[in-house]
């Protein structure tokens, strides 16, 4: 019902045209304005009618607020004029209406589980605190607000919101507190190349853009568009893509987003069922005089005739003239009608005789009476209303009232009792209804996410998030899953209510899915789809999907579901807009409503009240209605710009709107109280409230637990149910469907495949679930194996899939271009093809093996294909510049034109089989025609109505086509053409169609039986012979005419980036054909072939490996995978067996045998960037081009010696290069020149073959041609190698191309060089031009003899870097690096080797152990693998066979036997960050730095006693630690101050070595040098250990460079006490200064251990010796003592503190000490007190010489360059270091190496700023104080290790001014101003901080901490 003015009192004061939209009125001075109607309208009434205790405005308001003497003594008069009785004030019900007659009652005691209100009421306790105003004075909900979480911002409001929301330009807040004090607005980042920027930034998919959705949410992806899919008829598209109804074109409302509909407008638009208001804008014209403002002008309400009496309220009368006034007016002697009609006669208006008294039989009265202007007026109790003879009272129907109660209503005489439904509870005042259980929140679909809201507060939270275009939403309460539709991925999916496991339930055949209803009952999920015209049911995972209804569908939007009812509503917006029902079997459809709908979008039920709601955006009103659409009514019909989708909720409504981009709410039953829920949202779509009684669990579920017996569907209907068949799928009885289809129509659209089964009759269309179609064009099928194959021209590839989707897979994916013709042979399983890109025909088998190719000649566009194997034909069509039907044996044999005149675009092309005809279809003709197998007796089947046929085929009596313009599937008589159909239609992109079926006519073939004795291919062919053998592309058949030859003799190869191609030469025509290996090739750039063994060989430059296999794709292996980085050029020598290669990232030249080994590196100095290479092994000859700044081509022995360059003029990018032997030629290709060029084999005799090229990059010969590669056009080119004429297209449409190489393995291969016996060479024998030369691998030198090598080099450098272990020769010139093969590396950091069993020990703190392998990796075991945290440092001690590590973890220095066991701790106090060791056995000394809190370098003795601190000023992060064992000097690196630093062995005699280094970690020594790792230059450095001069840079551009020693006979040298026999020691043995220890473990192992050598002591015993002897029960020490003040304990100590027989059994150990050796092993003290003497007084004089040079380079020191670094915990990948310039910033971010980083070191390139633990404080005050706000945190950007002000002091005095003391004095102030920062730190910024990777928890790190 559309909704009408109020009640019109007195015309002349009715409120002026055009307040009906505006929210106030305004009355006259005499007049009273009553309130505002649900519909905006507007009444006033004379001014005294106001508090006279009738209705006169219908809703009361002329009365709210009076106090009138009108109730009698017995009533109770209300705060608002209302009279009840007074046996009814404080009963606890709110009978005023206002809840003042329970006011100031005597508090009612409530009961344990209530909660008592400040009224008096009580309520549940479960409704205190839930939002809800229950109480009425809300004095229920005065509640503290909730604490936000960790995770949550808090509002302003004392809302919560998700964290990430603050600041993010949404305001998710609903005071917009999250977008205050936001930071300045950043970009939006710039979508990809694959994507397309929304008007407001989102980015999506660039396949999105201009595809008819609207994915952005704004329609911006749609604007601008001309490639829109066209709207259906009686449409308007507007600009952004969107259809709407054409008859809201001009009609005044923007129905369009960019109101194009209303543009251009003429006011001649009308229709003739239209009226045209004045403003032009046309409204229908039954809206004319029909009481509402319809044109907002009120130009369709003027001059009308008052064809209609407006309703009253119930408590007024209607006047004559429509008037309505309050019923006491009735018969008062006054004319309020104005008509006099309220005194009429007809009323029974007794005169008035003035002796009236209410005293006297109570004036007549039945209840009240009281005297009003001298005259009786008579009044009714409340419950009850005057009757028309103004006297008597009749009792009042509440019920009858709408909304009097929320749900149910019981009258009775005077009065009436609400009542709730189950599941309900009465509220305290009597009349509305309050849901049990949780807290109702709303969920809505936001577009992008998924969000949920209380309605009653302010709690705003995210449900899902990261989504393309959420629209349509529901939920299961049972099961806690929430379901949405996707109209971008044109998808449904589900997850839990959690937001968690989401994943597709529906995922093909959808197009605009814009409504979803859970029937939670009998868990189905159903779902509209506008752009399909239909209702689809499914179970709630998807399976048995079924269209239930799609017959009189046009564009269904929403979806509602009354489960216990078994029924389905649902709207729809088409051309006859409507909502309607069915049975939710899809029977028993109706029409709810079909009038005044003009755009019907949301729709919710309202189960309690049997009610149902709706929304039209066109006509902005919210309506309802019973569930039969009777009692119709509008709700709210102002204030709606565009709803969408609504809800219902107790007495609520909610619902979205996408222009306020609100959530709204208002009463359900007045559509007052309307209130904005939330606003400023993204993109406001459907919406649910989430509680139980929405989902009520009362319903019935029919179905039972057993399915209702049904094999498939159960679906309700009515109060049984109905089994159901998935679309397609016939039944076969009363409760089961079919299992399989047996026939259906087959067809392509492009983006998917569908299918029409022909065993229904509905004829529904069901998309097969394929994965990736993009653009189907040809199909096939084959019913022995269920197969369907379509062909893809996006993906240029053949596919097949079972008939429902499974086992899909690719047939044939290389070299197709526009495969756009498919036919399967049935009988020998061939699959045919055309190709419109490549103009070829193809067969293969079934699967895509044994390919080759038919025809590929004389072929111009083929199209359509298909066979007849009867005969042993195949028909074509041809549609090139002469169209034509060909055909041609199924063997390719007797090809023929079969039709050539009056054709134009033939397509389509089908057999009749019975008949012996062939149809085709053509799109320039408009024609379907049909002629005899041989092109005779052609006739036109239809000639008429065919816009442009595409697909054809036949089945039956019955011939099918697809119709591109007509977008439909039609039928019609396959004889006659008569008796056209159309099965589907609004099909856009229709393609191929076939129909699948069973009864295919069986053939009989010699190819039945062994194949035909074909050994590849056997094909059928026309009679007499009917089949040919036949070979796959590229081979020949041999002499037989059955078997092929095992290979390609004469072929191109080439390298395509992702995979590897062969041409083959021997046959007439080039086709490349893919190496099958079964590898995934990333970039592969260089090849080359030895025909010898038939294998290829590759690089690859993003995997960094050169690999190879078998040119049939087989035995695929890796031969080189370390050490590369840009392998450009490759070259074979198959004569020499050796394979050759560029590195144009290293600038190397290597040589290695076929399968990797004996690498060696040839030529390593002067290049810039090689690339191609060839080879002459004839000639010993090696040439390569260099494309680098000087660009070059040069020549040297296959050895590397006598190089020279050839040409250094006139090149750019020298890339290919060939070698013609028969001409002695050297030929090369420039790419920036644009020239294949040649000269003689020195260079003379230069000239240019072919110009210009456009890009060529691989350049080959054979015989007497050239071929080569052109990344610009893609193609591989040939020319004539003498003249360079005669260039021809090999093969074109192949992006990637790189290297090409051409082999002839019937050519002999040359002389080998080194002969049989490899020259007597133990390893590597290379030509050169004189004859040969013995080489060794990388790093070994050649023995005198000069054919023999040593096994391993004798000193070379040993590096780690995170994932490898590497060596560096130091026997060779070259440097180059060579990879220890070790096995499982992760993140190694520290490394040392014991040179006497052979062995490399390292740490690796991704996996938390210490492991051990010999130099070539083989025996690679774990020495330590549990109990560590990070081991920084590590070392051997080689001599007593132990192993020392720090670790900075736990803070502790442990040492165990080289195996493993005996683990002991040896320090573990006073330790903050240890991190590199060094031991020097000789000297029994152990060194090691700690760059914690307060950086030092300490030594102790090898059993950690005697621990001293030689160094603890001016230190930064002292990183790596190394002795020189022979000027018994240590020296280390330190990161902070960027120095290398050395000092004797007692810290003396410090000097600084090199001053200004970029970031060193670790160093060695070895002879005079000092090799260092740097973080920042990414190298290997090293400096004269004396001077610090003579810099060399060793190896460069290595990422994640860690420890670095070195390995060489003079390194381990020397011995102590525990060399021999392990000091007679148990278990550990330590060397100290002046004798040695023997230890036992922390952990006991099993066996006893002895403190004193030499003595085994038994076996432990359990009796009471056990108690004297703690050794002997193995209760030994967990540690030694560590302390400095600690003195040596001596056997005779130890002696005169117990007998000499305790002592000499071991008995007398002390408890925590370990026992020293006898003096007289080591040294006597005399000796060393004077050795010690002598040197005392020379080292004293040197001493003050050194400090006195020290001072003054230190006070002279103009400055150091302030690069600042923070030390590392090698917890993350290693990324580029970025140095900041002078001066230094304000702050460093932190570098930290996370343990985390894993095996795959995929370091970045992203450039970071470092700084490792220290802050650098600049002179800028207000950075200072940003600082002090930041919390101390190891690993944080503070470090509790030294902080100054750089523009006053640096680590070393920067400032010649200032002298020691000022020095002092200023890092005095400095570390007093650090304390202060780190006593400033603020908790609440800890979160702020980054994660650094420590995994131990921080320590306390200062003294006044403790």
């Amino acid at each position: 019902m559309r909704r009408r003015w109020g009640a019109l009192l007195l015309g002349a004061l009715l409120c002026a045209h055009g307040l009906a939209s505006s929210p106030e009125c305004a009355c006259g001075r005499s007049h009273f304005t009553c309130a505002v109607s649900a519909l905006g309208e507007c009444t006033c009434i004379p001014a005294q009618w106001q508090c006279d205790g009738d209705n006169d405005c219908g809703d009361h308001s002329d009365e709210d607020g009076c106090m009138l003497p009108t109730c009698s003594p017995l009533d109770f008069h209300c705060d608002n004029g209302k009279c009840i009785r007074r046996s009814w004030v404080c009963d606890g019900d709110n009978d005023c209406e206002d809840d003042s007659d329970e006011q100031d009652c005597p508090p009612r005691e409530c009961e344990e589980d209530e909660f008592p209100c400040q009224n008096g009421y009580c309520i549940r306790s479960l409704w205190h605190c839930d939002g809800d105003n229950d109480c009425g004075d809300n004095s229920d909900e005065q509640c503290d607000m909730r604490k936000c979480s960790d995770k949550e911002f808090r509002c302003s409001d004392g809302s919560c919101i998700a964290e990430h929301w603050y600041c993010d330009g949404d305001t998710d807040c609903k005071d917009g507190s999250d977008e205050e004090s936001c930071p300045s607005a950043v970009p939006a980042p710039p979508c990809n190349l694959e994507e397309f920027q929304c008007a407001y930034g989102r980015c999506i998919l660039d396949i999105y853009h201009c595809d008819g959705d609207d994915d952005c949410g704004d329609w911006s992806d749609e604007s601008d568009c001309s490639s829109h899919q066209p709207c259906r008829s009686g449409e308007f598209m507007c600009d952004s893509g969107l259809c709407i109804n054409a008859g809201w074109r001009c009609d005044g409302d923007a129905d369009c987003d960019d109101q194009s509909d209303e543009r251009n407008c003429t006011t001649s638009m009308c229709t003739a069922e239209q009226f045209r208001c004045r403003s032009g804008r046309c409204v229908r014209l039954s809206w004319r005089c029909d009481g509402e403002d319809d044109c907002a002008d009120n130009s369709d309400e003027e001059n009308c005739e008052n064809t209609g009496s407006p309703q009253c309220a119930s408590d007024q009368f209607l006047c004559w003239n429509g008037r309505c006034i309050g019923q006491r007016k009735l018969c008062n002697g006054a004319n309020d009608c104005g008509d006099n009609s309220d005194e009429s006669p007809q009323q029974n208006c007794r005169p008035r005789t003035g002796e009236e008294n209410c005293n006297v039989n109570n004036g007549g009265c039945a209840q009240k009476c009281q005297m009003v202007r001298g005259a009786v007026q008579c009044t009714c109790h409340t419950g009850y209303r005057l009757t028309e003879d103004g006297r008597m009272c009749h009792d009042v129907n509440e019920c009858a009232e709408e909304g009097y109660c929320s749900q149910g209503c019981t009258n009775s005489e005077g009065a009436f009792q609400c009542w709730c439904e189950a599941g309900y509870e009465l509220r305290p005042d009597r009349r509305s209804c309050k849901a049990l259980g949780p807290e109702p929140v709303l969920l809505f679909a936001n577009r992008i996410d998924i969000r949920q809201v209380l309605p009653h507060r302010s709690e705003y939270t995210l449900l899902l998030n990261n989504l393309e275009n959420a629209i349509a939403l529901d939920f299961h309460h049972r099961r806690e899953l929430v379901f949405w539709s996707d109209v971008t991925l044109d998808r449904i999916l589900r997850a839990n209510l959690n937001g968690s496991n989401v994943e597709e339930v529906v995922s093909t055949g959808l197009e605009s899915p814009g409504g979803l209803a859970v029937d939670w009952v009998h868990d189905k999920l159903y779902w509209t789809d506008s752009g399909t015209s239909r209702i689809e049911v499914a179970n709630l995972d998807g399976a048995h999907r079924k269209v239930l209804l799609w017959q009189n569908l046009e564009k269904p939007r929403a979806i509602a579901l009354h489960p216990m009812e078994g029924t389905i509503y649902w709207t729809d917006w088409g051309n006859t807009p409507r909502i309607e029902a069915s049975s939710m079997d899809g029977s028993g459809r109706r029409i709810i409503a079909d009038t005044h709908l003009f755009w019907p979008n949301g729709l919710t039920i309202d189960y309690a009240g049997r009610r149902m709601y709706w929304v039209d955006a066109k006509h902005h009103v919210i309506e309802r209605a019973n569930l039969d659409g009777s009692h119709r009514k509008a709700v709210i019909s102002q204030g709606l710009p565009h709803p969408f989708a609504i809800t219902v909720f107790e007495d609520s409504l909610y619902w979205t709107d996408w222009h306020t981009k609100s959530i709204n709410s208002a009463n359900k039953f007045t559509g007052k109280n309307q209130e904005i829920i939330r606003n400023k949202l993204h993109f406001p779509m459907d919406i649910h409230t989430l509680h139980p009684q929405r989902q009520p669990a009362a319903g019935k579920n029919r179905c039972g637990d057993n399915n209702g017996g049904c094999t498939h569907l159960c679906l309700p209907s009515g109060q049984n149910y109905t089994c159901a068949c998935p679309t397609g799928f016939r039944k076969i009885s009363s409760h089961a469907c079919a299992q399989s289809l047996d026939k259906f129509l087959l067809f392509a659209r492009r983006m998917d495949i569908r299918r029409i089964s022909f065993d229904t009759e509905d004829l529904s269309d069901d998309v097969i679930p394929l994965a990736d179609v993009r653009s189907a064009v040809a199909l096939d099928w084959d019913s022995r194996d269920d197969h369907v194959y379509w062909t893809d021209v996006s993906t240029d590839t053949i596919s097949r899939a079972k008939w429902d989707g499974t086992g899909q897979e690719v047939v044939v994916d290389t070299s197709l271009e526009s495969p756009a013709g498919l036919a399967i042979d049935w009988v020998t399983n061939k699959l045919y093809w055309t190709d419109a890109g490549t103009d070829r025909i193809e067969v293969a088998n079934t699967d895509g093996s044994m390919r080759t190719v038919l025809i590929w000649e004389n072929l111009d566009r083929p199209r359509d294909i298909v066979v007849e194997p009867m005969g042993g034909y195949m028909y074509w069509t041809d549609w090139g510049a002469s169209p034509k039907i060909e055909r041609a044996g199924m063997d390719a044999s007797g090809r023929q034109v079969i039709i050539s005149s009056n054709l134009t675009w033939p397509n389509g092309l089908a057999i009749d089989y019975g008949s012996q005809r062939l149809y085709w279809a053509d799109a320039g003709m408009k024609t379907i025609e049909f002629a005899g197998l041989d092109g005779s007796k052609r006739k036109v089947l239809i000639g008429s109505q065919l816009p442009h046929p595409f697909g054809l085929t036949l089945y039956g009596e019955r011939i099918y086509w697809t119709d591109w313009q007509t977008k439909s599937i039609q039928s019609a008589d396959r004889l006659t053409g008569l008796d056209r159909e159309t099965l589907q239609e609004n099909l856009e992109n229709l393609m191929d169609i076939h129909v699948f079926h069973r009864r295919r006519p069986p053939v009989s073939t010699p190819c039945a039986v062994e194949n035909g004795g074909c050994s590849h291919l056997c094909l059928r062919s026309p009679n007499p012979s009917g089949f040919r053998c036949t070979c796959p592309t590229g081979i020949n058949l041999m002499p037989d005419g059955k078997t092929c030859s095992p290979g390609m003799n004469s072929f191109l190869i080439f390298a395509r980036r992702i995979d590897v191609r062969m041409v083959s030469l021997d046959i007439p025509y080039f086709a490349d054909v893919v190496v099958p290996i079964n590898i995934t090739m990333k970039n592969t750039i260089a090849i080359g072939v030895d025909p010898q063994e038939g294998k290829v060989y590759w690089s690859d430059s993003t995997l960094h490996r050169i690999s190879r296999a078998n040119l049939d794709g087989s035995q695929h292996e890796d031969i080189i995978t370390t050490g590369l980085q840009t392998t450009d050029g490759l070259a074979v020598d198959s004569i020499g067996r050796k394979v050759y290669w560029t590195d144009t990232g290293t600038n190397r030249i290597e040589v290695g045998n076929l399968d990797g080994s004996m690498r060696k590196v040839l030529v390593w100095q002067n290049l810039d960037s090689p690339r191609a290479i060839v080879l002459y092994h004839e000639m010993g000859f090696m040439y390569w081009t260099d494309w680098g700044e000087n660009a070059k081509l040069e020549r040297s022995g296959m050895d590397g010696s006598d190089r020279v360059v050839l040409i250094n003029n006139n090149l750019g990018w020298p890339n290919g290069l060939t070698v013609d032997k028969a001409s002695s030629q050297l030929l090369w290709a420039d790419a920036h020149t644009e020239r294949i060029e040649a000269a003689d084999l020195n260079g003379a005799n230069r000239h240019t073959l072919v110009s210009p090229v456009q890009h060529p990059y691989g350049l080959t010969l054979l015989d007497s041609y050239i071929y080569w590669t052109d990344w610009q056009t893609r193609s591989i080119h040939r020319a004539d190698k003498g003249t360079g004429s005669n260039v021809i297209l090999v093969r074109s449409n192949l992006p990637g191309l790189m290297d090409i190489q051409a082999v002839d393995r019937a050519q002999p291969l040359g002389f080998n060089k080194c002969g049989s016996r490899n020259g007597g060479c133990s390893h590597l024998c290379l030509p050169r031009p004189s004859g040969f030369s013995c080489a060794c691998p990388t790093g070994i030198q050649l023995k005198g003899d000069g054919k023999t090598c040593d096994p391993s080099p004798e000193t070379y450098l040993l590096f780690s870097s995170r994932g490898s272990i590497r060596r560096i020769s130091l026997d060779t010139s070259d440097h180059t690096d060579v990879h220890v093969p070790v096995p499982e590396l992760n993140n190694v950091i520290s490394l040392d080797y014991d040179s006497v069993d052979g062995k490399v020990y390292y740490t690796d703190v991704f996996l938390d152990v210490i492991r051990r392998a010999d130099l070539n990796g083989s025996n690679m075991e774990t020495v330590i693998g549990h109990g560590l945290k990070t081991t920084d440092g590590l070392a051997v001690d080689w001599v007593a066979r132990n192993l020392y590590w720090t670790d900075t973890g736990r803070n502790t220095i442990e040492a165990s036997r080289l195996d493993g066991s005996c683990r002991k701790v040896l320090v573990n106090n006073s330790l903050d960050e240890p991190r590199a060791i060094a031991v020097f056995p000789r000297k029994g000394y152990l060194f090691w730095t700690d760059w914690g809190h307060i950086a030092k370098i300490e030594r102790a003795n090898l059993d950690g006693s005697e621990r001293k601190v030689l160094i603890n000023t001016d230190l930064g992060w002292p990183n790596g630690l190394t002795l020189d064992y022979d000027t018994r000097r240590i020296y280390w690196v330190d990161a902070h101050l960027d120095r290398i630093e050395s000092a004797d062995l007692s810290g003396k005699l410090r000097q600084v070595l090199v001053s200004h280094v970029s970031h060193p970690f670790a160093l060695t020594q070895q002879d005079r040098w000092i090799y260092w790792t740097d973080w920042q230059t990414k190298s290997i450095q090293r400096v004269d250990k004396y001077s610090g001069r003579n810099k060399e840079t060793v190896l460069a551009n290595v990422e994640g460079l860690m420890d670095i020693i070195v390995v060489s006979p003079q390194r381990q040298t020397g011995t102590n006490a525990c060399g021999v026999n392990n000091g007679g020691c148990t278990h550990l043995c330590f060397a100290r200064a002046l004798d040695f220890v023997c230890a036992c473990p922390d952990e006991p192992d099993g066996r006893p251990c002895s403190l004193v050598p030499g003595l085994l002591p038994p076996a432990p015993r359990a009796t009471s010796m056990s108690e004297k002897n703690p050794v002997l029960t193995n209760t030994l020490p967990t540690t030694l003592r560590s302390s400095t003040t600690r003195t040596r304990t001596s056997l005779e100590e130890v002696e005169g503190r117990c007998s000499e027989k305790d002592a000499q059994l071991g008995l007398c150990a002390h408890s925590n000490e370990a026992i020293p050796a006898a003096p007289g092993e080591g040294l006597h003290v005399s000796y060393v007190i004077g050795g010690l003497l002598s040197i005392l007084l020379i080292l004293l004089v040197i001493a003050a010489l050194m400090l006195y040079r020290h001072k003054k380079s230190k006070l002279t020191d103009p400055g150091m360059g302030n690069l600042t670094y923070s030390n590392p915990s090698y917890r993350t990948s290693t990324q580029e270091v970025k140095i900041e310039a002078i001066p230094k910033p304000a702050m460093y971010n932190q570098l930290c190496y996370k343990k985390e980083g894993g095996p795959d070191h995929n370091y970045t390139k992203e450039k970071i700023k470092i700084v490792e633990g220290i802050c650098l404080l600049s002179g800028d005050e207000a950075e200072w104080d940003d600082l002090k706000q930041l919390r101390s945190s190891r690993g944080g950007l503070l470090r509790d290790h030294v902080c100054m002000k750089t523009d006053t002091v640096s680590i070393q005095a920067s400032s010649g001014s200032l002298d020691d003391t000022e020095t002092e004095q200023l890092l005095q102030e400095e570390q007093s101003e650090c304390s202060s920062v780190h006593t400033a730190a603020t908790p609440e910024r800890r979160g702020s901080l980054p994660d650094t990777g420590w995994k131990h928890e921080r320590k306390l790190s200062s003294e006044s901490q403790v």
